[in-house]
């Protein structure tokens, strides 16, 4: 079964270290307000789509995030939700941050996607 990871903080360095680790089976990461530079060599090897969301007003967060995805190769996008800081404590900020990810996942998370691709003809 396919699996999608969700980081915040040094939790998305972490959540993209374990997609290199496992890239037949991860099919999306999405990383909350994170810190995808702790993992910065690691970047370029990340094949699952990545997203990555930053609070407008959380520099230098935001241009860590910048500087990661210039360094991924995989499917990827940064969200940027205006008016947010760290811990997207702003009102509707967090269900902004669900709505990304929900979406993100249901366009790259499917059962049949990893399986099939690993499935050969008999």
């Amino acid at each position: 079964m396919p699996v999608g990871y969700f980081g915040a903080s040094t939790g998305s360095a972490a959540a993209l270290l374990a997609a290199v680790s496992h890239p037949d089976r991860v099919s999306a990461v999405v990383s909350r307000g994170g810190r995808p530079d702790l993992a910065w060599d690691e970047l370029p090897s990340v094949q699952a789509p990545t997203l990555l969301i930053v609070g407008g007003d959380d520099e230098p967060v935001l241009s860590w995030n910048r500087n990661a995805l210039e360094q991924l190769r995989c499917p990827k996008e940064l969200t940027v939700v205006p008016g947010a800081t760290y811990l997207f404590e702003e009102p509707g900020a967090l269900e902004q941050v669900a709505e990304h990810a929900r979406d993100w996942f249901k366009r790259h998370v499917s059962v049949g996607t990893k399986m099939a691709a690993g499935a050969t003809s008999g």
